[in-house]
């Protein structure tokens, strides 16, 4: 545990000395909540190339080498240059609502209604207003030990405590773990399948197992399914299809979904919340109304368009797979990689065989390789609170020191020449 403000107890009271500042006094929740670890290296890549002018192999940021399709591109246009840009109503224009609500029917095999769905710029603020709009006084929200450190963002100015939960060494939660962790105050549990950052999956029967669980609690559930369309290892199952034979007044997951990743949106800044039941969704639109307004009116024009296109996530999710099967092998056959991630963008490499901890390798690689990844501990963050919500001490489960990882879906080249120069590297740390 690294301790923000260490305590010294071993010096004695005195009571004519005045007690020492509160360091967190005048500080808001905001005010304590680091950067996450993917804006550190962010930056710290973007500072090399512009003062060496050396080209940086960038892994440690999920953008894929393909575009948006051109009939994205032009609906987005057309609906500049035809003056469709006034607002729309807090949940999104109608006929892409229909839309989302066709294609939730069609591939994940969710019956919603338009009346439960609210458009979002980007998945990541449609997960911040669904904390929001369930948040309670005290509540705690549960989170995978190895998380999307944005989520754990996301709860802390929610005002939502996180406790974490624990995952095999398969990077799986099992329902028991999730049973033991919870507490009297939980009301929100965390699922994301296929995962970022490990890429697991999991399939129908464990999913309905932790469904189970959360139901027998009175739970909430988060279903953030960004990556739904690259799974490459079974199939993919919405955690809200379990729930189709449920009334909707009695449903409990709230499901999460993004334009960036399937399609290559990831700029335009569009995604959708598709809310279990009634109540949360009107919720959710107070949420939007306070933070947002509407959603930007000519990219939920271009969104309309992206579910109008037939088999291009496919198309996607095989140039993906491509790069998985044929350029992450390497890493394999080192042991860096354990094995082949079962879905999403990202692969967990272990480079303890190094002697670094992943901050001093990822920044020692990115100086004598010119190659960006991501340090793991900063997935694996479980920061102490005070009272107010306010981070006070940031731990960090030892496992994670040595644990970095990297993105899959970048142009094959890249990831080739990244793969070898890490190889290289580690080579290279191994004859020190």
């Amino acid at each position: 545990m690294t301790t923000l403000s260490p305590a010294r107890s071993d010096i004695p009271a005195r009571s004519d000395v005045p007690a020492p500042a509160d360091p967190l006094a005048g500080r808001s929740v905001a005010q304590t909540i680091p950067s996450s670890c993917l804006m550190d290296i962010y930056r710290a890549a973007e500072r090399k190339e512009r003062e060496t002018g050396a080209e940086i192999i960038k892994l440690h940021v999920g953008e894929p080498y393909f575009l948006p399709p051109d009939d994205v591109a032009k609906a987005l246009v057309d609906a500049a240059q035809l003056g469709r840009t006034s607002y729309t109503t807090v949940e999104g224009i109608l006929e892409l609502r229909e839309a989302i609500v066709a294609k939730l029917a069609r591939e994940n095999h969710i019956d919603s209604d338009v009346s439960r769905i609210l458009v979002s710029p980007g998945s990541a603020q449609g997960l911040s207003a669904l904390m929001r709009a369930l948040a309670e006084p005290g509540a705690e929200i549960l989170l995978p030990e190895l998380h999307w450190p944005v989520h754990l963002q996301q709860a802390l100015l929610a005002g939502l405590k996180p406790v974490f939960y624990p995952l095999g060494e398969d990077f799986r939660p099992t329902p028991e773990a999730i049973r033991a962790t919870a507490g009297p105050r939980t009301r929100v549990l965390m699922i994301n399948s296929p995962a970022n950052p490990t890429g697991v999956t999991m399939d129908a029967d464990r999913l309905a197992a932790l469904l189970a669980v959360a139901r027998e609690q009175g739970w909430q559930v988060i279903s953030d399914e960004a990556y739904e369309h690259f799974v490459y290892e079974g199939e993919h199952t919405s955690l809200a299809s379990l729930e189709r034979d449920v009334p909707v007044d009695d449903r409990i997951v709230h499901s999460v979904y993004t334009f960036s990743k399937s399609l290559a949106m990831t700029g335009y800044r569009l995604g959708y919340v598709a809310a279990a039941d009634e109540r949360t969704a009107q919720a959710l639109r107070v949420v939007q109304e306070a933070s947002i307004i509407a959603p930007c009116t000519p990219v939920q024009y271009a969104g309309i368009a992206a579910l109008a296109l037939s088999g291009i996530t496919d198309t996607h999710r095989e140039m993906v797979r491509r790069n998985r099967d044929t350029l992450l092998a390497p890493l394999v056959e080192a042991g860096l990689l354990r094995e082949l991630p079962a879905g999403g963008w990202y692969a967990m490499l272990d480079v303890s065989r190094t002697g670094l901890d992943a901050e001093t390798f990822s920044m020692r690689l990115l100086q004598a390789q010119n190659v960006a990844v991501v340090a793991g501990a900063g997935f694996a963050m479980q920061p102490g609170l005070d009272a107010a919500g306010r981070i006070e001490s940031a731990g960090f489960p030892p496992w994670s020191r040595h644990l970095v990882r990297i993105a899959f879906c970048v142009d094959p080249q890249t990831l080739r020449t990244g793969v070898s120069r890490i190889l290289d590297f580690v080579r290279s740390c191994e004859q020190e």
